[in-house]
Order: structure tokens, then sequence, then C-alpha cells
């Protein structure tokens, strides 16, 4: 049964003042991801469960994306660095098949999992979305959208 796996990167954080854990979100980072959780929900898709990188700028995303959503993320510490196609794979493996897992996270991960699960190399963008249908663990990039696209389609 085919599922689909979207990746969400962070939205634009502020600059590296004090750790790299806790950089927030700016104000254009926080209108990225409510921009990117309204476009999926217009895009009509569902999802079974939604991941989150720990690091304050990604976790923040995925709470305002999720809002729209409707959906609780669920930090997940793998997803703060290097996470690996392998580690998507098993995140799959424990849901139900057939349905649609978001993971927001960081680069160079999420390029690199595109790279792993399609073969493609895409430079993924601050607020930026891909969607990857894997059937098992063979993987067909779908989507892969920028902020300025993903405004568009949240019809803004």
């Amino acid at each position: 049964m085919a599922e689909t796996l979207w990746l969400l990167r962070h939205g634009e954080a502020e600059d590296g003042a004090g750790t790299d854990f806790a950089r927030r979100l700016t104000p254009r980072g926080e209108g990225q991801a409510r921009c990117a959780g309204r476009a999926l929900t217009r895009l009509g898709v569902e999802f079974v469960h939604a991941f989150t990188s720990p690091r304050v700028r990604a976790l923040d995303t995925a709470r305002l994306a999720c809002a729209e959503l409707g959906l609780e993320p669920v930090e997940h510490e793998p997803l703060g660095g290097n996470f690996e196609a392998r580690d998507a794979l098993e995140l799959l493996a424990g849901l139900p098949g057939g349905g649609a897992l978001l993971l927001v996270g960081h680069e160079p991960d999420l390029s690199r999992l595109v790279a792993g699960l399609t073969g493609a190399r895409v430079a993924m963008k601050k607020g930026g979305l891909a969607a990857i249908r894997l059937v098992g663990a063979q993987g067909e990039l779908v989507a892969l959208l920028r902020p300025r696209e993903i405004a568009l389609v949240a019809g803004r």
C-alpha cells in the first residue's frame, strides 16, 4: 500500500544568537509555518501523524503548521540531526498503511532524505515542503514547493 511522506523544513529563524538548539522563528518564519499548514489543508492532505525535531525553530514550525491541520506534533529526537531514510521508514512501519506522515526538520537532512528515498537531488528551502510517495522502500518525489508557491496554494 502506498504512503506519502511530507517533509517540512523549519521556517526562517533568527540568526545564531545563543545556542543553535534555541534559535526561534522570525515573524516571517511563523508566517511560513502557518502557510504550510493552510496549504496542506487546502490540498486535502490527511495526516496520520506528525513528528518534529525538538529544536525550537522546528518545534514552533510544527506547532503552527499542525494547528492549521488539527494535529499535535510529537517531538522525535532523531529529527534534530542526522535523520536518514532508514529512520523515516522505521517511523512509517509503526503507522497504519496508506496514510500520510509529516516530518518537520532541518537541512541537510531533509534533502538527503529525499535523495535516499527517491534518487532526486533537491535543496529544501526554509519553510519549503516536499512529498514522497512510497511503496515499500521505493519512493517517488511527487511535490517540491518553495515558500512562495506554498503561499499561493494557501491563498495568500
